[in-house]
């Protein structure tokens, strides 16, 4: 992988002079939405369902611009070709305004460790609700104060608290829970509909797990009555949870990485 690239609306230059113009009002508001997506052999992995998510968090927030999908795929496409990305992760930024701007870069792939999956990974609680969760938008002040709190005390992840007491989604994934033989996670219009989200449901609907859309309540998963918990993004498919404040749930985690496998085959299908 070469990765000395970017593109800025369509035009090709090196990374270095991707820049944002800090006097811009829409970067200093934090008006943008991205995507951030897996490259596996050279291939994009469910570009299009990023895109179509793009495009709605757009719509979500009001940020009008310019740019087909048409436009965005040859755009990912060009960079994987000029900088030979084979495993990368690639950003997409939309900034609104008068001028919108579209950043498409690369990054090194995402990866973690085997033991993670084996073991799980410890998480937090954090009492706060992103705006707008339907939409993924660069205000992420709230995801970055609870993942830092759950850093600072040796965790991987913070999975956010509603005002109800509901757990809804990470910062940085969506959440699941399992009860009674049961998947739990919140309902469809209180969460970012996750790409790998729905990779999720279609997995257990092939290993006959039935899903039920209600956000476990903290206090339930601090009494254990959920049994087995994991989280989902693009970069970690189904990453098992095995301490919560404390609270620990113990491998093997043969549900989730049952999932996990599903989720990570159908990457090069599309």
């Amino acid at each position: 992988m070469v990765r000395e690239h970017a593109l800025y609306n369509g035009k090709l230059l090196l990374e270095k002079e991707a820049c944002l113009p800090i006097t811009n009002r829409e970067v200093q508001f934090g008006f943008s939405t991205y995507e951030s997506l897996r490259v596996i052999r050279s291939h994009p992995v469910h570009l299009e369902d990023h895109l179509i998510r793009l495009e709605n968090s757009c719509r979500g927030i009001g940020l009008a611009h310019p740019f087909t999908q048409e436009e965005l795929k040859a755009w990912v496409y060009k960079l994987i070709k000029i900088d030979l990305l084979e495993e990368a992760s690639v950003r997409i930024l939309l900034v609104g305004g008068k001028e919108p701007m579209c950043f498409v870069t690369a990054s090194p792939l995402l990866t973690y460790p085997e033991n993670y999956y084996t073991q799980g990974v410890g998480a937090i609680t954090y009492e706060g609700e992103r705006l707008m969760p339907s939409c993924k938008t660069g205000n992420l002040l709230l995801n970055y104060m609870a993942l830092e709190k759950a850093r600072s005390s040796g965790g991987f992840e913070a999975l956010l608290v509603d005002r109800k007491g509901q757990v809804l989604e990470g910062t940085r994934s969506n959440f699941f829970a399992f009860r009674d033989g049961k998947l739990y996670t919140a309902k469809d219009d209180e969460v970012l509909l996750g790409i790998t989200r729905e990779r999720i449901i279609q997995a257990t609907k092939i290993l006959g797990i039935e899903v039920v859309y209600e956000a476990p309540l903290a206090k339930d998963l601090h009494a254990g009555l959920y049994d087995e918990l994991f989280v989902s993004a693009t970069s970690m498919a189904a990453m098992p949870i095995s301490t919560l404040d404390g609270k620990t749930f113990k491998a093997p985690f043969e549900r989730t990485n049952a999932i996990k496998a599903l989720v990570r085959s159908w990457e090069l299908e599309d």
